[in-house]
């Protein structure tokens, strides 16, 4: 066994690696020194086996135990049954080396639609697009759920060859280029790759006598209307998903999904702050200094609710379950109403000799803040 390199040297890992970590370093350097990624370079595709060699041995538990144990030398006995052999041999076997290699070749192969040999093709026509829309629900709608109905113009099913593609009567023909598999197959290096048969368009099948209702595609544009549910609590930039309401897909085969936007209009005077709502209430300078109480609207109508005497502007009062539903948790957040001491603005000339007079004749203690803060200025001034 001289001149082998050691396995976990050729990998960059350590000995005491992760089955996680040891896959990642595997999938990385593979994909690098692919012979299909290189071609041509004899020195990348030595690496390439070297690796695939190393990572069957270390992916395997007991073969890694006897390598640890007697490294390179428990080859020596693979001749008679006893070692785990080297380069490709025992992959059907490895322990997840069938699947890290579907997932190299997909990352090589996938611009061109091929699927390694084993993984199969679906057969049918392309599958239909996803569409996508967006709707606009009102605040209310939002918090408590509701059902909207939506039109769109969209590729749906033929009604005159019902998505075969077929004139009616006929029916689609075996693809003589992939023999009705869909795929075609092609050698590339060391590999055979399938991708799609540029023919049928991997449906396996082709259509001889079209349906002049959609010219063989099996779909044609219509005008749909959808009814989609609106979950309670939903919030602006949020999407719902309808399987299957997309584009149609051709001579029948799956459609695409809807994915519906959702966007709340504004509210007259509620806003949202995740379950919460919030609602700004303006009171007058006397009722926040003498107390009061107010109606204040709520999501499901009024209710009364006490100012304490002395509340200052932006207090805030809690009024619980009064919010908006929890998406998917149940609970409602709750209404946080926030106060807002309104100065008057526009006073007439018996209004200012009153408020002059309420001044003249107020003591600190009425202004507690107001005191405060002016002796902490002068203390900061000296």
């Amino acid at each position: 066994m001289a001149g082998k390199r050691d396995y976990y040297e050729v990998l960059g890992v350590s000995r005491d690696v992760s089955p996680e970590d040891l896959k990642k370093s595997y999938r990385k350097l593979a994909i690098q020194f692919h012979p299909d990624k290189n071609p041509g370079d004899k020195a990348a595709e030595e690496k390439f086996k070297e690796l695939s060699e190393a990572y069957e041995v270390l992916s395997d538990p007991k073969k890694k135990q006897m390598y640890d144990q007697f490294g390179h030398a428990a080859n020596a006995g693979a001749a008679g049954g006893g070692g785990f052999g080297g380069g490709f041999e025992g992959f059907a076997g490895a322990g997840g080396f069938n699947d890290i290699f579907g997932d190299i070749f997909g990352d090589i192969f996938g611009q061109m639609g091929g699927q390694t040999r084993g993984r199969g093709r679906r057969r049918g026509g392309r599958p239909g697009a996803d569409v996508r829309t967006q709707i606009d629900i009102t605040f209310e709608e939002a918090a408590f759920g509701c059902e909207k109905v939506i039109t769109l113009q969209r590729n749906a099913g033929c009604d005159t060859c019902l998505g075969s593609g077929a004139k009616p009567g006929t029916q689609p023909s075996i693809c003589q280029q992939c023999g009705g598999r869909g795929e075609v197959a092609f050698q590339q290096g060391f590999f055979a790759i399938t991708q799609p048969c540029p023919r049928c368009q991997g449906s396996g099948e082709t259509v001889t006598d079209p349906c002049s209702g959609c010219r063989g595609t099996g779909k044609q544009k219509k005008r749909s209307q959808i009814a989609v549910k609106i979950p309670a609590g939903i919030d602006t930039g949020q999407k719902l998903k309808l399987t299957g309401e997309g584009e149609a897909g051709e001579r029948g085969a799956m459609s695409g999904d809807l994915y519906v936007g959702v966007n709340i209009l504004p509210h007259d005077f509620f806003t949202r702050e995740e379950y919460d709502v919030i609602c700004d209430v303006p009171i007058t300078f006397s009722q926040a200094a003498l107390g009061t109480e107010l109606q204040v609207p709520t999501l499901e109508g009024r209710v009364t609710m006490k100012i304490p005497a002395g509340t200052q502007s932006h207090k805030t009062f809690r009024l619980k379950g009064k919010g908006i539903a929890q998406l998917g948790r149940g609970g409602r957040g709750d209404q946080l109403v926030r106060v807002v001491i309104e100065t008057p603005s526009k006073l007439n000339a018996e209004q200012k000799d009153l408020l002059r007079k309420f001044d003249e004749i107020g003591a600190d203690f009425s202004h507690p803040l107001h005191q405060r803060f002016f002796e902490k200025v002068k203390n900061f001034f000296g």
